[in-house]
C-alpha cells in the first residue's frame, strides 16, 4: 500500500438486525457492510461499485475493527479479538459484532439498531487497485478491485459527506487530466 493513498469511506443504507442468544449467549448486531456489483452514484455521471474479490487479502491478513460512525474511540468489535466476524458471500461483505454487555455505549448502540433508529453502515479502506470505465452514455464507472480494509462502521447517516465527495471528484478530475495529457503526448510522438 502506498503511503500517498488517502483513506476512503463507502457509505450505504444497511439492513442491520440484532440477535440475542438465549441464556447468556450474547447479543449481536449483524448485516452487510458492503454489497458487491452494486453501482452507487457518487456525483452526477460518476459511479462506483465493489468487486467480489476486493476484500480477499484484507480478510486473510488484517485486524479489522468495527466502529460506530468511524470513531476510533467507539470500538464495537475486532477480528483479532474474535468479537467481529467478517465473511464474504455472493451478495457482499457480511459482519457480525458481539456486543460487550459491560459497555453501556455498546448496549445503547445495540438498542438503537434494534429500534431501527440506526440502520446505516460504511467501510473505511485504502484503495489498492481500481478500474475506470467510460460507459456508453459518457458516465464513468470506478470498479474497486482490491482494498486494504481497516474498519467497518455502523453509521447514523449512511450518505456520502459532501466534503468527501468533493475531494474524490477533484482527485478523479486530476487523474483524468493527467491521462488526457499522456494520450496527447503519445499522439504527438506518433506524428513525428
Amino acid at each position: 500500500m502506498s503511503k500517498n493513498m488517502e483513506k476512503r469511506n463507502i457509505y450505504a443504507a444497511g439492513d442491520f438486525k440484532v440477535r440475542a442468544e438465549p441464556e447468556g449467549g450474547g447479543k449481536y448486531i449483524e448485516g452487510y457492510f458492503a454489497v458487491f456489483n452494486q453501482r452507487t452514484e457518487l456525483w452526477r455521471g460518476f459511479y462506483e461499485e465493489i468487486a467480489p474479490e476486493a476484500f480477499d487479502e484484507s480478510l486473510k491478513n488484517n485486524d479489522i475493527r468495527c466502529l460506530f460512525n468511524h470513531n476510533s474511540d467507539v470500538v464495537m468489535g475486532r477480528t483479532a479479538a474474535g468479537t467481529l466476524t467478517l465473511k464474504k458471500d455472493a451478495h457482499g461483505l457480511f459482519g457480525s459484532v458481539r456486543i460487550n454487555e459491560d459497555d453501556k455505549q455498546a448496549l445503547d448502540i445495540y438498542a438503537r439498531v434494534a429500534r431501527r433508529d440506526i440502520s446505516g453502515c460504511s467501510i473505511g479502506f485504502y484503495p489498492i487497485k481500481e478500474e475506470y470505465t467510460e460507459l456508453d452514455n459518457g458516465d464513468v464507472l470506478c470498479r474497486v478491485l482490491d482494498v486494504d480494509l481497516s474498519e467497518v462502521s455502523i453509521c447514523t447517516f449512511p450518505a456520502y459527506p459532501q466534503t468527501e465527495i468533493q475531494a474524490r471528484e477533484r482527485a478523479y478530475a486530476a487523474v483524468t487530466a493527467q491521462r488526457r495529457e499522456n494520450i496527447k503526448r503519445r499522439l504527438e510522438k506518433l506524428k513525428c
